[in-house]
């Protein structure tokens, strides 16, 4: 079998090339992963706009409107970094929709990935931090209400804790929330996941893992996981602008193979997610995104 992944053009937003959140990246990891023989017509999938009344089950209703309608408050998007305009509102449902079809693939096949989404910073009352909806927490939140899961997991690797996840799930017993991230880095005010780590600045490859492979037994000993979602982001590298820690490309593919081989050794399926990456070299950046769906395609 090959790995199922879900892409869409319009993940990206046409945003200017020195912009701080690099659009960009997403037209080339498409084109890595088409280089690498990952994207292929039979595996490729289409995702449509997350509709409202999933985005619902997750956010504010009045806030879930604005960002439908182009009509966030200026203080909001300040917030989240850029306005909401018609392309990163489209975006935004579409990069949603992605994340809960890769489940729904994940749950049938073992394992998908999303070509974008791990938007862990938005909350339930607005969006922050580059992330307009929330998609993990969304996903989550509709496999509940559908029954397609009754037990989630989130292992959160972005270097960034997963702030807004945390605070749209903690009250939804069916949902552990673990986010392993950077000690002195956005957001400045954490709010607690089921279980945090918080590393130094600086944490290399040796210690990275060491920590890592100790705690995943420590998260599938927690209930019997229906899905497990992997937010795989890369800005814990030590060339990115925004991470403070100091993994290197084989670090990144270690990590991710400790995650899916641990998850999948134990037949739990596992929808990938790309999560953050700020580096200034936007095509090294895309191959770096691209190491989630070539450890992936190993487990497909």
């Amino acid at each position: 079998m090959s790995l199922q992944i879900v892409h869409h053009p319009d993940y990206d937003a046409g945003f200017a090339v020195n912009h701080r959140f690099p659009m960009s990246k997403y037209p080339l990891l498409m084109e890595a992963l088409h280089s690498r023989g990952l994207a292929r017509p039979d595996t490729a999938n289409l995702p449509d706009p997350a509709p409202a009344s999933w985005l619902k089950l997750a956010h504010a209703p009045d806030y879930v409107e604005q960002v439908l309608a182009c009509e966030v408050p200026e203080k909001i998007e300040r917030e989240i970094g850029f306005p909401v305009g018609p392309r990163v509102s489209l975006r935004a449902q579409l990069a949603t929709g992605g994340t809960v079809l890769a489940a729904r693939l994940a749950l049938q096949h073992g394992i998908a990935c999303n070509a974008a989404g791990g938007s862990h910073h938005a909350r339930r009352a607005q969006g922050a931090g580059f992330c307009t909806f929330n998609d993990v927490a969304v996903a989550s939140l509709v496999l509940l209400a559908e029954g397609a899961a009754q037990n989630i997991l989130i292992v959160d690797l972005d270097v960034h804790q997963g702030d807004g996840t945390a605070d749209i799930l903690k009250d939804e017993p069916r949902a552990f929330t673990f986010s392993m991230h950077g000690d002195r880095n956005y957001p400045a005010r954490k709010i607690a996941s089921d279980l945090d780590i918080a590393l130094p600045d600086g944490t290399g490859d040796a210690a990275y893992l060491e920590r890592l492979g100790s705690i995943l037994p420590e998260l599938s000993a927690q209930a019997r996981w229906d899905i497990v979602f992997y937010n795989a982001g890369v800005d814990a590298h030590a060339e990115d602008r925004l991470g403070r820690l100091s993994l290197t490309d084989d670090g990144l593919r270690a990590r991710d193979a400790m995650v899916i081989g641990h998850f999948r050794a134990l037949g739990i399926p596992l929808c990938g997610v790309i999560g953050g990456g700020y580096s200034t070299d936007i095509a090294a950046l895309a191959a770096r995104h691209a190491i989630l769906f070539e450890v992936a395609s190993n487990y497909a």
